[in-house]
């Protein structure tokens, strides 16, 4: 029997409406680590069959978000040190690619108001809020990566975005003081990015930033491992 390709069409719309109401869940911890997902309950919050529901938690199981147990079924993924290092590393290399080839494309105003984020950064410092400090730290990266003109390069960034919001609710919790050393290389690679540096050196440079925050955190937690 054909399939009907206005049917296909419906539930792969589904599906997106799905994946993305279940990922946003995640980040957000309305949905904690551990939690199971029914198929028949999702599918009955989101007025949908499980069909769609179950190819979007395969997306999300191939995203690292969702896990299969047997016997159980689908799971938001627990929290562990070794999946937190594995995104910071994979977040470090896309990252300063998409970084770099924003470059060229950002405007006066992009930048304007990368330096705005990084000036309200800078002030949060002597009141210091990580979750308050995470968010901002986020759109000042969005900014800056977010003209990426590889949408494949930009989708798997936002996406590593998200699983380390799951990962961790905010690296700074662990080690406030990188909060200062952070803001500081913002700067430098604003800087970068307005003098027009190779792109080699931009991306160098979001790339260190970013496995400096790592190495921050896996000094504190993890100190005999170094």
């Amino acid at each position: 029997m054909a399939r009907d390709p206005l049917t296909d069409a419906a539930t792969r719309s589904k599906s997106q409406r799905a994946y993305h109401s279940l990922k946003e869940r995640i980040a957000g911890e309305e949905l904690a680590p551990g939690h199971r997902l029914v198929l028949a309950s999702v599918a009955n919050d989101l007025g949908m069959s499980v069909v769609p529901v179950r190819e979007a938690i395969r997306r999300l199981e191939a995203e690292g978000l969702v896990t299969f147990e047997r016997n159980v079924g689908a799971r938001v993924s627990m929290i562990d040190d070794s999946q937190y290092r594995h995104s910071m590393e994979t977040l470090a290399i896309l990252e300063g690619a998409a970084t770099a080839l924003a470059a060229r494309h950002l405007t006066a105003d992009d930048l304007r108001q990368a330096h705005e984020l990084n000036t309200r950064l800078v002030e949060s410092l002597d009141d210091f809020d990580p979750r308050r400090f995470t968010s901002l730290n986020q759109q000042f990266h969005s900014v800056l990566f977010a003209a990426c003109p590889n949408p494949r390069l930009l989708a798997i960034v936002e996406s590593e975005w998200v699983r380390l919001g799951h990962l961790r609710d905010s690296t700074f919790s662990f080690v406030p003081g990188r909060a200062q050393e952070s803001v500081r290389e913002h700067e430098t690679l604003l800087g970068l990015v307005e003098a027009g540096a190779p792109l080699a050196d931009i991306e160098r440079a979001a790339r260190g930033h970013r496995s400096a925050t790592l190495a921050a955190y896996l000094s504190h937690e993890h100190p005999d491992e170094r």
